[in-house]
């Protein structure tokens, strides 16, 4: 049987009962709208969360003082250690497996503008501090090494902070008091929808060379050592994270003289080792209502295979006419099989079809905060491709199998 001949006959037998194809194609559309709109709407709540994170810092440590809790160089636990600058340097240069390690100093002061005033944190840091902790700029730009060996007065605004103190008026190039001194604004912070922080959101922060810092707003009361509040790390790449981590406390052990292994001398955040936690917690989410919209498909599956089995019954006799004119088993195998195919296939096709239109008409909408929208990844077309063909396949082939047992005799002589 030609191949062409054959998809004429499978369509003329399915136009022959409209209804019944019709019912058995909704449910294998369904089953296969219901796996890819879950699938996209797991992966569009990972996205979102992993942007989400990503504004607090993309795979950073953050490394904190703290107080020892075991024994070590004859000193009892309970010492407090604190993070001064000479660690800064340091550290930086004993931890091969580290990217940037880099100083944070933080103090709250009153700022005040022409037009308002409010109490901010004043954040120092280096410049490679924005790349870090992702701070994108509406306005303006970044201080740069230049202001940092300078100790130049020179401010970027968070959003709430140049909301609070300019309202609408323009805020770049203008003047500020910051404690008792004048900052000149070069840059405003494009607002951030953060979800999490360690001292305030970045909103409300004013950014400034860690010199300025240092220099306007001394540690209180003033010492030999400057303590910094936090040392912020990135790793040289996701696989040498723990290395890094174990680098940076093994470096400060050796200056601060406690056990390495004791963490809560220095805590430290790993925001590297919650990702991977989120990303096991969005995998099984995503796996699971997987498997549901799957089992969807399968009992759409089931349905084919009832109707391709009332199908051999009603057509009893003329499979037994086919086969005393000459048709083999092979003919009524590939007969019956590619009618349930030829269901399957379209109905999955138009499903497939559905879900990508609904997917684009979602994202259409503005999307709540922390989710990215329904994304179809091509990861899930190929599974829901596969889980379609199992279907077809496990659907067509038994009751095909059953229409080719039949004998001629048997057939004929069979009375529906």
């Amino acid at each position: 049987m030609f191949f062409r001949e054959l998809v004429a006959q499978t369509v003329g037998n399915l136009l022959a009962h409209k209804l019944r194809s019709s019912l058995t194609m909704f449910g294998i559309a369904w089953g296969i709208v219901s796996v890819t709109l879950m699938v996209a709407a797991a992966e569009g709540i990972r996205v979102g969360q992993r942007k989400a994170r990503e504004t607090l810092g993309k795979d950073i440590l953050i490394v904190f003082g703290g107080r020892t809790s075991l024994q070590a160089g004859g000193r009892r636990a309970g010492k407090v250690v604190r993070i001064v600058d000479a660690d800064f340097a340091a550290v930086r240069d004993s931890c091969p497996d580290c990217r940037h390690v880099v100083p944070e100093l933080g103090n709250p002061a009153n700022v005040r503008s022409d037009f308002n005033s409010g109490r901010f944190n004043v954040t120092g840091s280096h410049p490679v501090f924005q790349e870090i902790r992702t701070i994108k700029l509406a306005e303006g730009r970044f201080y740069n090494t230049e202001d940092l060996a300078e100790g130049r007065r020179v401010a970027i605004l968070g959003d709430e902070v140049r909301r609070q103190l300019f309202g609408t008026r323009p805020a770049l190039d203008a003047t500020l008091r910051v404690g008792d001194f004048p900052y000149q604004v070069i840059g405003l912070v494009e607002k951030k929808d953060q979800d999490s922080n360690y001292d305030g959101p970045d909103n409300s922060k004013i950014f400034v060379p860690f010199s300025a810092v240092r220099r306007d707003f001394p540690d209180p009361p003033p010492g030999t050592h400057y303590t910094v509040d936090r040392l912020i790390v990135t790793p040289k790449s996701y696989e040498q994270h723990e290395a890094c981590e174990w680098q940076v406390r093994s470096g400060l052990a050796r200056m601060h003289n406690f056990d390495p292994h004791d963490k809560e001398a220095v805590p430290i955040w790993d925001t590297v080792k919650e990702a991977k936690l989120f990303a096991q917690l969005t995998d099984g989410m995503k796996y699971f209502l997987g498997a549901v919209g799957v089992t969807t498909l399968f009992l759409g599956g089931i349905g084919v295979m009832n109707i391709m089995l009332v199908a051999v019954r009603e057509r009893t006799q003329e499979i037994g006419l086919r086969k005393s004119l000459g048709a083999t088993r092979h003919n009524i195998l590939v007969q019956f099989f590619s009618e349930a195919l030829l269901l399957v296939g379209l109905s999955g096709g138009a499903g497939i079809g559905v879900a990508l239109v609904i997917c684009r008409l979602v994202n259409l909408i503005p999307m709540p905060q922390y989710f990215a929208g329904l994304l179809v990844t091509p990861t899930a077309l190929v599974g829901s491709a596969a889980a379609l063909a199992l279907v077809g396949i496990g659907s067509g082939l038994y009751p095909a199998w059953k229409a080719s047992l039949l004998t001629p005799v048997e057939a004929l002589r069979f009375e529906a």
